[in-house]
């Protein structure tokens, strides 16, 4: 792997609210060996002037699902295996494209997905994978209509279907066995379903996931594994349950209140508001195929999505960025830094896409900065994201260079 000197840029350190002038990066081995002031020398390293543009670490999306290739989740099992896989290549293509060299896959994406990256036979950020999400029957990952008989998730019980982003068990005991399944087969952390959802046909919003007992197994096997749990979770009753079990992080949150947002501050939870993905199904769920049914829950949590922005920062509970875009709305992707600059500093907004995210994940001081001995992930941007978030908008029209452990991706800057 060729070494880089970026020369002469202005540096986006997440931790300091101003860009730093005048840095030199050097990158070798996948990794920033050196970062300084003043010149660096390296005649070996592929040398890239980078005057009046700034220099920052490559951004981290906490909540995607590059396997939902279509918004209406409900049919996605019975398309061709294939067919889903083939749909997931440009959406991970295109994450990249957009800065985003780590994505926390929420549900779908598996062990073999996160192997091609890793090998470089696709493109598309590095992925922390929750296998498939654990819903109860009848929950937000049950994607079955309503009936006279419930047929199987698949075609039959056992059949795995790339489609399928989540799976159906109910019970302690077939949880704790769900739970080891999915570290089996790859997963990073946990991913269930703690209240209703809008994408799923037969659920209310206000509806509880899982049993106190449930949820609790379901942490303790997490911990058992070193790893946590996410939890999708709309209303205060859900958060505060799932938190009190022992839940990391929360997904959505929207309906959140000051008193259980003070909950999660004490238990030291996180949030992962996804807000982008309420304007997307608000404006293309029809469109797209999403059923009548979600598309009228849509404004129920759509409209308290901002406000819960700012109940989060009062409390001190600390956001993530997440998108949880379905199908063509991906390219949406980076709206999401728009919507929350309506609440939060670009300073706040860009931090949740960079150090928080790197917390979350067990990663700090290896992802989401830029400092000596970290994983070469860094962008090279036309503007200031600071004085202007809307650098980092649309498909990385603004993004002139992507670096992901060390390799090129893209590069507008070459001679």
């Amino acid at each position: 792997m060729d070494a880089v000197l970026l020369k002469n840029g202005a540096l986006l350190d997440p931790e300091q609210p101003e860009l730093l002038e005048g840095y030199d990066i050097l990158v070798e081995d996948g990794r920033i060996k050196e970062v300084s002031d003043h010149p660096i020398k390296a005649s070996s390293a592929r040398m890239i002037d980078v005057a009046g543009k700034t220099i920052m670490p490559g951004l981290i999306d906490l909540h995607g699902h590059v396997m939902a290739t279509q918004l209406n989740l409900s049919t996605q099992g019975v398309l061709p295996d294939a067919l889903v896989m083939m749909r997931a290549v440009p959406i991970m293509a295109g994450m990249l494209r957009r800065g985003f060299t780590t994505l926390r896959d929420a549900g779908g994406a598996g062990w073999g997905l996160k192997c091609a990256v890793q090998e470089g036979t696709i493109k598309g950020p590095r992925l922390f994978i929750a296998g498939r999400a654990l819903s109860q029957t009848g929950g937000h990952g049950d994607p079955r209509p309503r009936s006279d008989h419930l047929r199987p998730m698949s075609f039959c019980g056992c059949c795995f279907r790339a489609g399928d982003i989540g799976r159906v068990v109910d019970g302690v005991d077939d949880l704790r066995r769900a739970v080891r399944e999915e570290f089996q087969m790859g997963a990073d952390q946990i991913k269930i379903m703690a209240s209703g959802g809008v994408a799923s046909p037969t659920d209310p919003i206000a509806a509880l996931g899982y049993s106190e007992d449930e949820l609790r197994a379901i942490v303790a096997e997490a911990q058992a594994r070193h790893s946590y749990v996410m939890a999708h979770s709309y209303t205060p009753e859900s958060i505060e349950r799932a938190v009190l079990a022992g839940v990391r992080t929360i997904e959505h949150g929207n309906l959140i209140d000051e008193r259980v947002a003070g909950i999660m501050a004490r238990q030291g939870a996180y949030a992962v508001p996804t807000l982008v993905t309420y304007d997307a199904l608000a404006s293309e769920g029809a469109q797209y195929g999403l059923p009548a049914d979600s598309v009228a829950k849509i404004e129920t949590v759509r409209t308290a999505g901002l406000a819960s922005l700012d109940i989060f920062k009062r409390a001190g509970v600390k956001m993530g960025f997440g998108t949880d875009l379905l199908g063509p709305s991906h390219r949406l992707q980076s709206n999401e830094f728009r919507i929350r600059a309506e609440v939060l500093s670009p300073f706040e907004v860009i931090q949740s896409a960079t150090v928080i995210g790197a917390e979350i994940l067990g990663m700090q001081g290896q992802l989401g900065c830029l400092r000596q001995g970290a994983l070469a992930d860094l962008l090279v941007v036309d503007g200031n994201p600071y004085k202007n978030i809307n650098c980092l908008l649309g498909q990385g029209d603004h993004i002139q260079l992507v670096m992901k452990d060390g390799e090129l991706h893209h590069d507008g800057l070459q001679a």
